[in-house]
């Protein structure tokens, strides 16, 4: 299998090289060459295999002759083995045709471990015969970075330094970071948005002296592996059904959802895929206007949402223009010079064929955290919350039928103080996360600047 980039201008690459990269180097990001298909009598088994069984079929399809499926099924064990549950993504009745798929099962609480620890396992793959090791650099909203830090933390190979902004995600999330010791994690929290973070983890590897340093690597949902270890559990969930079912995932970076996509064009038998968003809702406005046009980002219960540029977004404009690079580049480049996009009414009508969307307010966030509770006795946590009321706004308007997975990307006990606002009850951390708020923390403060954060990294890479 081979990979190219959405803007037609960088060398194709193998598995190994995507499970290694970031940003292709014209700032593009890296695509399969064309969607593997899984058959039909396979994806019928995965009703009755293990998670990591189905994670070795569904990467063994991406990965080509490159790496076996028995050594795929070796990582895949060692990846989710750390789990609460068995399952890894067990799905939940609600009433009626609406479930939850609970991704939280993870070292980290959040779906961010799903792929991250799949991810680290095969970057071990990839550098078993490198004689110098990966920097990853990488920008969190909240989950990537916990979920990438406990995946690497200790790694003779890779070293990550991971950005996030400073005081807006919650305590949980930052301390699930900066709590690891580990010599080869560094946490640096930068005075911005997260967007300011993507903003400069994309220039830092578009940049040619630090790369004439250092062997970057990237973990972030640019990084075309870790959506494809996501694409497994749309395979795991939909196999319980004899009919297609419907996904509504909480989106930021658009990275979760467009896994959706990928498993329905490798065959999973995925009807719609809802779009579910809070009141920073570009992408509900992309999808409702054919306007893609950033703002500010506005801090709400659920931070990780807090995105007003979905980079992945970029990979499903790439499909609707029939993957023709050039016009995928002049799109991008309307949006650089003059901080919006227009869509086509053939890329609108691509892009609805799958898509639709839907907003969650603030109030509408507690309202369905507190209705969860009372009619399934059970917490959920903002960005949850935020996919279900969308689900509901979309079965309203019938854009959404029969049976639908809404994604519970994260446990509730990661934002207590929301959690708790809403409900009237303190969502508790599982017994192991018994001593992290009396732990130190270690973190870099820093100024939202590329040559700042371009400084950190070189003083303190253990690759220099």
């Amino acid at each position: 299998m081979r990979y190219f980039s959405t803007r037609g201008q960088a060398p194709d690459i193998g598995f190994r090289e995507a499970v290694l990269a970031g940003l292709a180097p014209d700032g593009g990001l890296y695509m399969p060459a064309s969607w593997p298909q899984i058959a039909a009598a396979d994806r019928a088994a995965f009703a009755q295999a293990t998670f990591p069984e189905v994670a070795a079929s569904v990467l063994s399809a991406f990965a080509g002759p490159e790496i076996s499926k028995a050594e795929l099924l070796i990582l895949a064990q060692r990846a989710y083995a750390p789990f609460d549950t068995p399952e890894i993504a067990p799905v939940v009745d609600l009433g009626g045709d609406d479930l939850l798929m609970e991704l939280f099962h993870g070292p980290t609480l959040a779906f961010k471990d799903v792929a991250m620890r799949m991810l680290a396992q095969l970057y071990g793959w990839a550098l078993d015969s490198a004689t110098r090791g990966k920097t990853i650099i990488g920008a969190t909203s909240g989950d990537t970075g916990g979920a990438a830090i406990h995946a690497f933390a200790g790694s003779e190979s890779a070293e990550v330094f991971m950005l996030h902004p400073r005081g807006r995600i919650s305590d949980v999330q930052r301390r699930m970071m900066t709590t690891v010791q580990a010599a080869n994690i560094v946490n640096i929290a930068v005075d911005g948005t997260f967007d300011d973070c993507q903003g400069i983890v994309k220039a830092l590897f578009a940049d040619a002296s630090l790369k004439a340093h250092l062997d970057l690597g990237g973990v972030n949902s640019i990084n075309w592996v870790r959506l494809a270890a996501q694409a497994v559990y749309y395979f795991t969930a939909a196999a319980r059904f004899e009919c297609p079912v419907s996904f509504v995932a909480p989106t930021g970076n658009f990275g979760d959802i467009f896994a959706g996509y990928a498993a329905k064009k490798m065959g999973a038998p995925v009807a719609r895929l809802g779009v579910a968003v809070n009141t920073n809702d570009i992408m509900r406005r992309a999808i409702a206007t054919g306007v893609y046009e950033p703002s500010k980002a506005f801090p709400t219960s659920s931070p990780s949402m807090d995105i007003q540029v979905a980079s992945n977004f970029e990979r499903l404009l790439f499909e609707a223009v029939g993957r023709g690079a050039g016009d995928l580049r002049g799109l991008m480049q309307d949006l650089e010079d003059g901080g919006r996009m227009v869509l086509s009414g053939d890329v609108r009508r691509f892009i609805a064929a799958d898509f639709c969307a839907e907003r969650a307010s603030e109030d509408e966030v507690a309202a369905k955290i507190r209705e969860v509770l009372k009619s399934a006795g059970m917490l959920i946590d903002p960005h949850t919350a935020v996919g279900l009321v969308a689900l509901d706004k979309l079965r309203t308007s019938g854009e959404v039928k029969g049976p639908a997975v809404s994604l519970a990307t994260a446990h509730p006990a990661k934002f207590p103080d929301a959690v708790e606002a809403a409900s009237g009850v303190r969502p508790a951390l599982p017994a192991r996360f018994a001593g992290l708020f009396a732990q130190d923390e270690r973190m870099i403060n820093a100024p939202a600047r590329i040559d700042d954060i371009r400084t950190i990294i070189l003083e303190q890479s253990l690759f220099v």
